[in-house]
């Protein structure tokens, strides 16, 4: 794909990328409503971190983010990953824009090999702003850029206060998708209807409708929906349950082996769908998630980013998240950004198809179909929530 990793590495970084987010969204889905994230820019913004930690701290993130391969050898998986975009981007009627950034203040010395590596695997822009003299204005500047890269969809990624005069970098990723369904849904199909929220409340929605040929599977318990989009480059997977309130019991079961078995259950046939218009956003706090995980010492005097520069005196004093998404009868829009701050201590078918009725709550994930990578992932309880 383009880069100097092989397919071994990448698939091997491809499936610790899709373990960390099955992990993620288990740490989350606690969480009331609506939930969605980008596993992808997660993951890229922190690989951007990782290539400057060392010692337990270094240890701690591999862990957590499931990079197996040896230090040195994360980096250019992730590099074949977003090579492997760009030509989609350059090829397909579509947009997938993903781009990194990093934000140092402008005295401040990080070692030649950390900005090299950063450049070279992740092609991160390099920028000089002055922590110290105007945290305020040096946040307003990347929280611009991230709206830039975002069309946008994500704005305040950084809130008031989340940079100050002991920041020193600010590392971001952000990611931006929008493309057609390969079978649009018809606007004049589009029917308000009944979404359960649970067995006992319900709201008025609008709902989309189609028979097409569609990648699908069921079993007694739950069902699962492959919409392609155009070129069929990238997917939308549903997994939906049977039960209105059964979507708890599906999640529990959800792990890296598990979503292995189910898509690879996926068999093309006609389907009579019923999905929801939707659009959702979500801000998450991951310095609590990523420390139930087990990232300790990167968020304390104890972390060790000696990588970065010699004199171990950073940590991460921020780790935040945003995502966006938009579905209705053409496609879809989605965008997503990641921002480590670091900081010193201090056709028509037959009749007899099945139906696939999303009104009730469900899983997605958006997923790259050459890679199997994960870009986004989600769950809807409550449209318009």
């Amino acid at each position: 794909m383009g880069s100097q990793a092989g397919d071994i590495e990448l698939r091997n970084l491809v499936r610790g990328n899709s373990a960390f987010a099955l992990e993620m969204y288990h740490k989350v889905r606690d969480m009331e409503g609506n939930i969605f994230f980008s596993p992808y820019s997660i993951s890229t913004a922190f690989a951007m971190t990782y290539a400057g930690a060392r010692c337990e701290t270094q240890k701690q993130m591999a862990r957590v983010f499931h990079f197996s391969l040896q230090p040195d050898e994360v980096h250019p998986p992730f590099d074949a990953l977003q090579s492997h975009f760009q030509k989609l981007q350059k090829n397909s009627p579509f947009r997938l824009n993903i781009v990194n950034a990093l934000w140092i203040h402008e005295d401040y010395e990080l070692l030649r090999t950390f900005l090299k590596l950063n450049r070279k695997y992740y092609q991160a822009q390099l920028f000089n702003l002055d922590f110290y003299k105007d945290p305020e204005g040096s946040r307003l500047r990347i929280n611009g850029w991230v709206e830039d890269k975002t069309e946008d969809k994500i704005k305040d990624l950084l809130p008031s206060g989340s940079i100050d005069t002991l920041t020193r970098l600010v590392l971001t990723n952000a990611i931006y998708f929008k493309a057609e369904w390969k079978n649009t849904f018809s606007v004049n199909t589009t029917k308000e209807h009944d979404f359960w929220i649970n067995p006992d409340e319900n709201v008025r929605i609008e709902m989309m409708s189609q028979k097409a040929r569609f990648g699908y599977w069921e079993n007694e318990v739950f069902q699962i929906l492959e919409m392609p989009y155009i070129k069929n480059d990238l997917s939308m997977v549903v997994f939906l349950s049977r039960k209105k309130d059964g979507l708890s019991d599906l999640e529990m079961n959800l792990d890296i082996k598990t979503l292995d078995d189910w898509l690879s259950n996926l068999e093309p046939q006609y389907v009579h769908v019923y999905f929801p218009k939707f659009k959702t956003s979500q801000n998450i706090d991951l310095k609590t998630i990523l420390r139930s995980l087990g990232i300790s010492d990167a968020f304390t005097d104890r972390a060790d980013f000696s990588g970065m520069e010699p004199k171990k005196e950073l940590y991460i004093t921020d780790a935040l998240h945003k995502a966006y998404i938009d579905v209705d009868e053409i496609g879809t829009e989605a965008a997503a950004a990641t921002a480590v701050s670091v900081g010193v201590t201090s056709i028509l078918p037959p009749e007899d198809v099945p139906e696939f009725r999303a009104d009730h709550p469900f899983l997605f994930l958006i997923k790259d179909n050459a890679t199997e990578s994960i870009l986004f992932m989600g769950r809807l309880s409550r449209p318009g929530g």
